[in-house]
């Protein structure tokens, strides 16, 4: 079941890449989700996928960098 998780996650992440702010926000969500192995494979493919579109490598700042989002609201 993990691994669906992690295939979905990066399904929505290509899926909302046209936008900086909702890859911002599914990418945080994410965060949440996934268990830390996965993080670290979603890291090694976010690598990859931000060299197709560069405008999304601040995005590496918060998978670099995760912080507490368990008290986040997502409106």
């Amino acid at each position: 079941m993990a691994r669906a998780m992690f295939e979905y996650t990066k399904t929505i992440l290509e899926k909302v890449s046209f936008s900086v702010d909702l890859f911002t926000r599914e990418l945080q969500k994410a965060l949440i989700r996934l268990l830390p192995y996965e993080i670290e494979e979603l890291r090694h493919w976010l690598e990859s996928y931000t060299k197709q579109k560069p405008e999304l490598v601040v995005c590496m700042a918060i998978i670099n960098k995760p912080e507490d989002f368990s008290n986040t609201s997502w409106n």
